[in-house]
């Protein structure tokens, strides 16, 4: 149950797909693609090239600088958005300080899913017509939907109040585009996920990884029903991935013996991977293409690993078993509350690198970003022996994969589905705590978004989890939070020009 995000030889065409957006400033833009809307998806390699389109927005997890992963970290209450000074990624820093705006909103949250949506409605309007394996194209079909599915159901979750797409737009058409109720999105996204997982394989030969799955869809559509708050039916979903807890599933799934293994870099598509970001250094991405409108379709590298890093870091003693770390950017320093929660515990050293005690020791130096605390996220910190090896520039290229959904995660989502009481919950909360060789705590809701907290920390969960359990006006009152507003973010104000959406209110 493994996805990968692989580059087909005919990108370079399917790429120049026209894309939505509502905002007049890209409607200007001259269509690049009209031509593959009418005479591309001819045959079954042209197929094969649309879907592999469809794909390329996932990378918004971790792929590019307005990355999914940092900017919901900077507005929780473990980390701080960091970087190099409080304009350093506007967006990000207003996210963590909760002065969101219309005007300062990274655009791409909005635009990247949609470019997805409208990739994923081409095909599934194309595909009746080629001519092809109607086995494939059964196949081919349900990944579609599916990945329709992801992407509106990202923008529903972080917009709430969005236009919902099931057939292509063209450019012209967007002036008169409405927003749907979050009831019909959601409901879409229901129907176009039960509509694909009978299309999915349950599992992939190894050089078909990166195709979506049964296991990665019902992983999605768990977390669908929990954001809605229909638990029973997400507990169901989860329940049909874990299968049994600490055992293999259905689908070949199992937790990693070793905690700190999910974060060896060669490491990839492991048992506890479900739905898995890949990057790689080999599409030598450099600053020329790097730009918000290319990054999605040119850059595959992992940004994290680049924006997390300590500023400037020196070892200090050779003799020293401390590993060279790439100096990056200082994004996502972790907040004190995480590391004495953490310190004691057995993810403490594959989580957070503790450069504030190796200074005081004199072992490192590093210069100090914005709202340093000294503490870094380990996950995702690259070492200097991790830099790519061929050409492009240094920071864009790490190949590190990012997790979207693992096992752990699902594991406690379900055992959250089930109101945090009952035996199987308790099975499911062991299971992730034994692991690390944790000894067993009374299941609870309390217990189990604590053990989110730790085993899925600096992963981009820590704030939905709040949200979901109404916990975000308490826990970032001293950030700024206002409670009726900063419960989703603004549309980006370029998105609304000229159209007949409607901005989020309070906003």
């Amino acid at each position: 149950m493994k996805i990968k995000i692989y580059k087909f030889p005919l990108l370079a065409l399917a790429v120049l797909v026209t894309i939505l957006s509502c905002s007049e400033d890209y409607l200007e833009v001259k269509p690049k693609g009209t031509f593959l809307t009418e005479n591309y998806y001819s045959n079954q390699d042209e197929a094969f090239g649309g879907l592999v389109a469809a794909y390329d927005y996932m990378r918004k997890n971790s792929a590019g600088f307005d990355n999914m992963v940092t900017m919901m970290n900077a507005g929780s209450d473990d980390f701080y958005a960091g970087g190099g000074s409080p304009t350093d990624g506007q967006g990000m820093q207003n996210f963590s300080n909760y002065k969101l705006n219309a005007i300062e909103m990274p655009i791409s949250f909005w635009r990247d899913q949609y470019r997805g949506v409208y990739r994923a409605n081409l095909m599934i309007q194309k595909l009746p017509e080629i001519p092809m394996d109607d086995v494939l194209k059964a196949r081919y079909m349900a990944e579609s939907k599916a990945l329709r599915g992801y992407y509106h159901f990202q923008l529903v979750r972080w917009f709430k109040n969005v236009p919902m797409f099931t057939e292509p737009v063209s450019p012209s058409e967007t002036y008169n585009v409405v927003q749907a109720t979050p009831e019909e999105t959601y409901a879409q996204i229901e129907k176009d996920l039960l509509e694909a997982i009978p299309g999915l394989p349950a599992t992939l030969p190894s050089q078909e990884f990166g195709r979506l799955t049964k296991g990665a869809a019902q992983a999605i559509l768990g977390k669908v029903y929990l954001e809605q708050g229909k638990n029973p039916q997400a507990a169901a979903q989860f329940a049909e991935v874990n299968g049994t807890p600490g055992q293999t599933n259905q689908y070949g799934n199992k937790l990693l013996e070793n905690f700190d293994d999910l974060w060896d870099i060669d490491n990839k598509f492991n048992s506890e991977s479900i739905l898995e970001i890949s990057h790689s250094e080999k599409s030598l991405s450099s600053w020329g293409n790097n730009d918000e409108e290319h990054y999605s379709d040119s850059n595959e590298g992992n940004m994290i690993c680049q924006m997390v890093g300590p500023r400037t870091f020196v070892d200090l003693v050779d003799t020293d078993d401390i590993p060279a770390y790439n100096s990056g950017w200082s994004f996502n320093p972790i907040l004190p509350g995480l590391y004495d929660l953490m310190k004691n515990d057995p993810r403490f050293e594959a989580t957070i690198l503790d450069l504030k005690t190796l200074e005081a020791e004199k072992k490192v130096s590093y210069f100090k970003g914005y709202l340093d605390t000294g503490y870094f996220l380990k996950k995702y910190a690259a070492l200097v022996s991790e830099q790519r090896t061929g050409g492009g520039a240094v920071e864009l290229n790490f190949r590190q994969n990012s997790y979207v959904i693992r096992l752990a995660d699902t594991y406690l989502l379900e055992a959250e589905a089930l109101g945090g009481s009952g035996a199987r919950a308790q099975a499911l909360l062991d299971a992730v705590r034994e692991r690390v060789g944790l000894p067993s705590v009374p299941v609870s809701m309390n217990a189990i978004l604590n053990e989110r907290r730790i085993e899925l920390a600096g992963e981009g969960h820590r704030w939905f989890d709040l949200r979901r359990n109404g916990l975000l006006a308490t826990n970032l009152a001293d950030r700024g939070f206002i409670a009726g507003t900063h419960e989703i973010f603004p549309i980006p104000f370029k998105e609304l020009e000229n159209t007949k959406l409607v901005q989020n209110p309070n906003y």
